[in-house]
């Protein structure tokens, strides 16, 4: 689920959750005995105000969760508590006076029937069997039958839950691929576009992308999710380019002083230009970050260390060592192992040296990806289009 709609989706089912589970409590234990039946008000026992305490705890974990973008977890924290705190109450207050207990929750419902909404497999077994479980037990325990109820209920909402929930997922899939096809293809006749202006950056951007989502991959940080972006990004980690006059971008001297100031325009021009596209701005560090150091005297924001976004240092490495194994017009392409050796001589002074010693994993399959990568078939494209 998109990080923004998974925000907006707790936070309702967060609130409707509140408001059904208050106004039961107060319907069935205080206003039905005085309308409806002839019993006496209040909770079953002073242990319900145990049920408040963690529901007023879980705002402040939800609101903390939030803040460091961890709402993904809120409704995880969220059921287990109140499944927990649920059962315990309900243990240490019917014990003694099983006879008494009345089985079935119209909050359980609304928990199983909300459980399409988050497209989620893993959080929809965790609610069914979770609920399933309390009741369970809770006869067990209290040495009652009649749970078998509102079970038999649960189970048949769990059975028409899941086939919305894999329906749901069906029509995302299809729309998340034909939007994944689209904006590849996109980002793809951008960078074309490029290379047709700089032609000896003809492939760059594309393998500069493979490296950092091998690399990407071998830290193990980043989500599917993430990755798509992170190799969007990659991919047009260069756009700003597209600004650079063409005698200076495609200069076959040194640059003077005045020309690599405007080179190091590109980095913030690109950022600039898709900061708003959806599917890549997550991941837009990249492109604006990606010729900083890890000494603090890269451009064009001189940050330092870990102030440089961690997707920004991935991708810095693998712009590094493309860099080096492409031939320029001013030189050759370098072997992989020179460039392999000018990495690690960087360490601690260019690159960030943790992902240094990841980028020693992952060179073999870096090695394999450059000789199997389609040069002369890129070079004899590029001269078609460009003719």
């Amino acid at each position: 689920m998109i990080p923004h709609e998974e925000k907006q989706t707790v936070k309702w089912y967060l609130l409707i959750s509140y408001i059904i589970l208050i106004g039961y409590d107060v319907f069935y234990y205080f206003i039905a005995p005085t309308i409806i039946v002839e019993r006496e008000s209040g909770f079953p026992s002073h242990y319900w105000i145990i049920n408040y305490i963690v529901l007023t705890i879980l705002i402040f974990v939800s609101i903390y969760l939030s803040k460091i973008n961890k709402q993904s977890l809120i409704k995880y924290v969220f059921f287990i508590s109140y499944v927990s705190t649920s059962f315990l109450v309900d243990i240490l207050t019917y014990y003694d006076k099983a006879e008494s207990y009345t089985s079935g929750n119209v909050v359980d419902v609304f928990l199983i029937l909300s459980l399409p909404l988050f497209l989620n497999t893993r959080y929809y077994w965790l609610v069914s069997l979770g609920i399933a479980s309390k009741y369970i037990l809770t006869g067990v325990i209290l040495k009652i039958s009649f749970v078998i109820m509102p079970i038999i209920l649960l189970i048949i909402l769990a059975i028409m839950s899941y086939f919305l929930l894999v329906r749901f997922q069906g029509y995302v899939r299809a729309i998340s691929t034909s939007y994944d096809n689209q904006l590849e293809g996109i980002v793809k006749g951008v960078i074309a576009t490029l290379e047709l202006k700089d032609p000896y950056t003809r492939g760059h951007s594309e393998r500069v992308a493979s490296y950092a989502l091998l690399l990407g991959k071998e830290i193990g940080k980043l989500s599917k999710e993430q990755q798509k972006s992170f190799y969007y990004a990659c991919l047009l980690h260069d756009i700003g380019k597209v600004n650079i006059p063409d005698q200076i971008l495609m200069k076959p001297g040194r640059l003077t002083n005045e020309e690599f100031e405007i080179i190091k325009t590109h980095p913030v021009v690109g950022a600039e230009a898709v900061k708003n596209v959806e599917g890549i701005k997550d991941s837009i560090c990249v492109i604006l970050s990606h010729h900083e150091r890890w000494d603090g005297k890269g451009y064009p924001n001189q940050l330092k260390g870990e102030e440089i976004p961690l997707l920004a240092r991935i991708s810095a490495i693998a712009d590094a060592f493309d860099a080096m194994t492409s031939s320029r017009s001013y030189r050759e392409a370098m072997q992989v192992e020179e460039a392999y050796r000018r990495i690690i001589d960087g360490t601690g002074s260019q690159f960030d040296p943790l992902l240094v010693e990841e980028f020693k994993k992952i060179y073999p399959e870096w090695v394999k990806f450059h000789e199997t990568y389609p040069w002369t078939k890129k070079w004899e494209l590029h001269k078609e289009v460009g003719s």
